[in-house]
């Protein structure tokens, strides 16, 4: 009987030990892991608010605008004079690449049977209307759209932050523009995939846009077209010079399996105006 109460003893003492070992492993762990979520818990609101690890992008395509294209602004010619400053004569369709079916559409032009049929905005669309000579106003429609007003024609453009282009939707002269930030991919420089309008050469950091549902409309004011198939792809670029002047160039490339060879390619320049002092909306014309 006294080696049995002895081994129980022996029992009892070493299940305490172990007890002890368990629990003092249970507080070593457990603890500091509650101390380490308490803290988190209360660091989260400080750690969004520097914009650290887990911060939320800005909700607004305005929120998130790395550059500023609000403000009224005047084309800059200083290249293709006789063919922006002046309705080119019929045929003179030099530097664009236009195919027998373009040229053919494009010698057919008629300027006063455009103005019959109601069609003297051809020119103005949104495949010709950033090369003609004239101002822009620049303005935030809503804090997801872009609105762009020319005097020139007195047409309005929206660029779309928040949508995609609607199915079976209408077409316009200014069709449907969706538009987005680039932003350079970090360590490269270059910028993010974007809406597929993959730019060649020196990389952009402000704006891109894609336009389509496209009414047919002319790439100069001499009739040389563009059809309901084409594509305006864009990239908008702002600098400021160091005499405090701000410039925008506008890269448009129009595609157009209908009439095109290849993509029709120009940069624009823009210069910001300090007021609306002389801008002057005038109706579109065919001549």
């Amino acid at each position: 009987m006294l080696g049995n109460t002895k081994t129980q003893s022996h029992e009892d003492t070493r299940k305490g030990r172990n007890k002890e070992l368990v629990d003092a492993a249970f507080l070593c762990g457990f603890v500091p892991l509650c101390l380490c979520v308490s803290f988190l818990i209360a660091a989260s609101p400080r750690i969004h608010a520097q914009g650290g690890r887990g911060a939320q992008p800005p909700a607004t395509a305005r929120a998130a605008a790395l550059v500023d294209f609000a403000g009224y602004w005047v084309s800059v010619v200083t290249e293709d004079w006789r063919w922006r400053m002046v309705t080119p004569a019929r045929g003179d369709f030099a530097s664009i690449p236009l195919n027998a079916a373009g040229r053919k559409a494009g010698e057919a032009w008629d300027p006063a049977k455009d103005e019959a049929a109601g069609e003297q905005c051809k020119a103005y669309g949104a495949g010709g209307i950033m090369r003609l000579p004239g101002r822009l106003h620049i303005t935030w429609q809503d804090d997801n759209t872009l609105r762009i007003d020319t005097d020139e024609g007195m047409q309005t453009r929206l660029l779309h932050f928040d949508g995609k282009p609607p199915e079976g939707g209408p077409r316009t002269w200014q069709g449907y523009s969706v538009a987005q930030w680039e932003k350079p991919v970090r360590g490269t420089g270059a910028p993010a995939p974007g809406l597929g309008a993959v730019r060649q050469g020196t990389q952009g950091r402000s704006l891109e846009v894609v336009t389509t549902l496209l009414r047919p409309g002319y790439l100069r004011k001499n009739g040389a077209p563009y059809s309901a198939n084409a594509v305006v792809k864009e990239f908008f670029d702002l600098s400021r010079e160091r005499n405090g002047d701000t410039w925008f160039v506008v890269t448009t490339v129009v595609e157009d399996p209908e009439y095109l060879l290849e993509p029709f390619v120009t940069s624009t320049n823009f210069k910001k105006q300090p007021d609306a002092t002389r801008w002057d909306p005038k109706p579109c014309s065919a001549r």
